[in-house]
């Protein structure tokens, strides 16, 4: 509704409660004064007819003047409004006889006989009646009656309903007149007071109606207007002093979905870690679609006196752009808390857009228009702050947005920055050896398997070296670990020097090493050998200025395809002879005949039928070691390991697992461990998880996953109590049916963990694609990782890696009270190894007490 037709309205409304509340209170006013009027005129009337009356009768009157005078004051208001009537009671009847008169009703009776007046009222007439009460004088002519007796009565009516007519009828005729007048007057005054208003609303709303967006707002002045009315002025006022407020809060829309687009790419993804760089530089490029920002720089902590400075400019920058904004950096970090000048930088430029314009900025450019953040402690390898160069930051809202945006690409890039470096530390320890920087066990398998390809597809022939150290325990039992890891990070140098151009040398585990020879025949791979033994008698390590460590080996060797067709056996008949090396008085190379070939396969065709009837004659026996909760000190769980029970002698599971493997069988073992397994430990009342270590092989059969339900269900075990490590003895080159069983397990509530992590590739593919609760960290890593940076940091980036996916972690070879403390420092959940507790039938209290030695060896 518009104001004028709403004033109009109201004034309507207005107007004639008025006039209709003025007419009936006049009307009722009138009314009041005409009956007042009537009963004062009928008392008037009857103190005159009384007086009257009284004077003829004090001078005696004749009948005949009674009666002419009461048909006068009976005739006198026949023609008016005014009535009166005197009545002769019956006393006086009884003396001086009746006469013509209306008979006498009710309240005239009532007069008579209470000898006091009465008033009745009605809505046409008011009727006083006024009795004549006798009193001494009245005694001398009406000698019948005593002294207060009525002896008759005056009756008055007084009219008045013509009156009120014609009260009322001019009254209307007066407001009819007095109406439009009025109407017609009110109507001027809205219209004006209307137009007013009106006219200055509209020109405040043309004024709004050019706002479309906040930097309209801020452009927009509303001149002070008087609208003629002290109250609509101050509502002009506040209005003003909204519009002052709005500007300083109001967030343009296109700027809050700038921002929530750009946070919904703050999604750390694979392609994200990989291709970080590219990722921030389509975040700048995002940027510039709401706001100019030059450049978008990043800095991180490389070690404590070396940051790695990432620019990224969103055109390409002049050579003195990139300068003053170098030093402006360096400038900035060394005055942020927490810094000191001298640091190193490496500086990488970036460019988003290669076709946008040179960036060209001056020095007040660069220091004024510059919005940073840096972290109070960055942690090596960590971010250390982040910051932009845009152009409008003179706009205050889009200076909260540049601050929310850089506070969350602090957070995401430096969590982008740390996934890429863990990712490419891992990947790296992954294949190498983080003490010798050699290839690893895994390494070793996958090259030597490539190696039998090859060498099937050309037709030659390859050697096989296994290098044991002989008596490498006492250098660590007398000088020290780290005397030790000296002695081999000098000896995987010596090695290699050993070796051919071509060789392929990896560290197969603690003071093993192994050796692939492309294209050797059997004299090449004797020779090399020879070669290998004598540099190892030639090395010489300092410890001291007094002591030099100096050692042996024991070489065992191999040739394919004259002592087998495939890695595992090929490494098992090197293995034999190795031992065969140093069972001749050790620092030796072990040479096969044909006498060894025939006993060495003898020996395996023993094993494989040791196995078999273990399995056939169910002397399978399981092992417990416990699992300790590193923060509560309790043993939280147990890892099920195999023995087998060989006339009272306990073979250990690396003695026959993999010829279990190789036989086929490994399904059958572990169906037939976990039961014993489970039973013992139901037996024994252990409450807490169950560790059970299962070849990918067998995960993928599909009677392994109906026996393997059975065997839970029959037992009474929550599945949710039952972990099964994944381990990589042998790799599944199927990966979507094993991903489809584990799927299907953890569906079922069994939890899942990675054995060996770290030790190989497949470790990051089971991690990348199956819902795995626990990381066990590869034993070497943490057994070295006081005594070896490389080993350190790669247990932290396993930790750190774990905690962004939400996985637990084991750490394996806990051999020391000093290992344990210093994983309760890094946080790492559980620890498994000696020092916690030894592998045995027969499991500890839950309260764990650390062994009174200090260690578990």
């Amino acid at each position: 509704m518009r104001i004028h037709r709403f004033i109009l309205a109201t004034s309507a409304i207005v107007a004639a409660l008025f006039f209709g509340g003025a007419y009936w209170a006049l009307d009722r006013v009138f009314d009041h004064i005409v009956r007042d009027n009537a009963v004062r005129a009928s008392e008037s009337a009857t103190r005159i007819t009384f007086a009257a009356m009284y004077q003829l009768m004090s001078k005696g009157w004749s009948r005949s003047q009674a009666d002419d005078f009461l048909r006068t004051v009976a005739n006198s208001g026949t023609d008016d409004s005014l009535q009166v009537q005197i009545y002769r009671g019956p006393l006086v009847e009884d003396l001086y006889g009746i006469i013509a008169q209306p008979p006498l009703d009710a309240p005239l009776h009532e007069a008579l006989a209470s000898g006091k007046a009465l008033r009745l009222d009605s809505t046409s007439e008011a009727r006083h009646i006024y009795p004549l009460v006798a009193d001494r004088r009245c005694l001398k002519c009406h000698d019948n009656v005593k002294e207060g007796v009525a002896l008759g009565a005056i009756e008055v009516r007084q009219q008045y309903a013509g009156l009120l007519e014609e009260a009322r009828r001019e009254l209307f005729w007066a407001f009819a007149l007095l109406l439009p007048i009025a109407g017609i007057l009110a109507g001027a005054a809205v219209w004006w007071v209307g137009r007013r208003i009106e006219n200055a609303v509209q020109r405040l709303q043309a004024e709004f109606e050019e706002v479309e967006a906040v930097s309209d707002l801020k452009a927009l002045t509303v001149s002070e207007r008087d609208f003629g009315f002290l109250e609509l002025n101050r509502v002009d006022q506040a209005l003003r002093g909204l519009l002052d407020k709005l500007r300083g809060i109001a967030v343009d829309k296109e700027i809050l979905s700038f921002e929530i687009g750009l946070l919904e790419k703050f999604v750390i993804t694979a392609e994200v870690v990989r291709d970080w760089r590219e990722y921030v530089s389509r975040l700048l490029i995002d940027i510039n679609t709401i706001l100019p920002a030059h450049t978008l720089f990043s800095i991180f902590k490389i070690d404590e006196e070396m940051f790695d400075l990432e620019v990224f400019w969103y055109g390409p920058a002049s050579f003195e752009t990139r300068q003053r904004m170098e030093e402006y950096i360096r400038q900035s970090l060394c005055e942020a808390d927490n810094f000191s000048e001298g640091r190193m930088f490496a500086i990488h430029h970036h460019i988003a857009d290669a076709t946008a314009p040179t960036v060209v900025l001056s020095d007040d450019e660069v220091a004024l228009r510059v919005k940073s953040f840096f972290v109070d402690k960055p942690k090596i390898g960590g971010i250390v702050g982040i910051g932009v160069q845009a152009g409008v930051l003179e706009d205050e809202t889009r200076y909260l947005v540049v601050e929310s945006v850089l506070s969350t690409l602090l957070n995401v890039v430096g969590s982008v920055k740390a996934i890429y470096k863990y990712t490419r530390d891992l990947e790296y320890y992954a294949t190498r050896d983080p003490l010798t920087d050699l290839f690893n066990q895994r390494v070793f398998w996958e090259l030597s398997s490539y190696e039998i390809g090859r060498a099937q597809r050309h037709g030659y022939s390859f050697g096989l070296l296994l290098i044991d150290l002989d008596n490498f325990k006492l250098i660590n039992d007398n000088y020290g670990h780290s005397a030790g890891d000296s002695y081999l990070q000098r000896l995987a140098r010596q090695l290699q020097a050993a070796l051919r151009e071509g060789d392929i040398l990896a560290r197969y585990g603690g003071d093993e090493f192994v050796a692939v020879l492309p294209e050797a025949s059997l004299d090449t791979v004797v020779l090399v050998a020879q070669r290998v033994r004598a540099a190892i008698e030639r090395l010489e390590v300092p410890v001291n200025d007094s002591v030099q460590l100096r050692g042996t080996a024991s070489v065992g060797l191999a040739v394919y395809p004259e002592h087998a067709n495939n890695a595992k056996d090929l490494l098992m008949f090197a293995d034999n002879m190795m031992y065969r090396a140093k069972a001749a008085g050790k620092d030796q190379v072990a040479v096969p005949t044909a006498d060894d070939v025939v006993d060495i396969f003898r020996d395996l065709s023993q094993k494989s039928q040791m196995v078999m009837d273990a399995i056939e004659n169910k002397r399978i026996i399981p092992y417990f070691q416990p699992i300790l909760d590193v923060a509560g000190k309790k043993i939280a769980a147990y890892e099920v390991l195999s023995r087998i029970d060989l006339a009272g002698q306990m073979i250990r599971a690396d003695e026959f697992v993999e010829l279990a493997e190789k036989m086929g069988v490994i399904h059958r073992l572990d169906m037939l461990v976990l039961e014993r397994a489970l039973k013992s430990l139901q037996a024994q009342g252990h409450q807490g998880e169950i560790f059970v270590n299962l070849s990918p092989r067998a995960l993928v059969l599909n009677e392994f996953s109906r026996e393997l339900r059975r065997i839970v269900a029959e037992n009474g075990v929550a599945p949710g109590r039952i972990v099964f490590e994944i381990t990589e003895r042998d790799t599944v080159k199927n990966l979507a049916v094993l991903e489809q069983f584990l799927i299907d397990l953890k569906a079922d509530g069994f939890k899942l963990a990675i054995d060996d992590f770290g030790s190989g590739f497949s470790s990051f593919h089971y991690l990348r694609r199956f819902p795995i609760d626990y990381l066990k960290i590869e034993g070497d890593f943490i057994a070295n990782m006081l005594s070896s940076d490389k080993d350190r940091t790669f247990v932290t980036s396993i930790r750190s890696l774990a905690r962004e996916m939400g996985i637990a972690v084991v750490a394996e070879y806990v051999e020391s009270a000093e290992v344990l403390v210093e994983l309760e420092k890094m946080d790492v959940h559980r620890a498994q190894g000696y020092y916690i507790g030894r592998p045995a039938p027969q499991i500890l209290p839950e309260a764990w007490t650390a062994p009174a030695s200090g260690h578990g060896l």
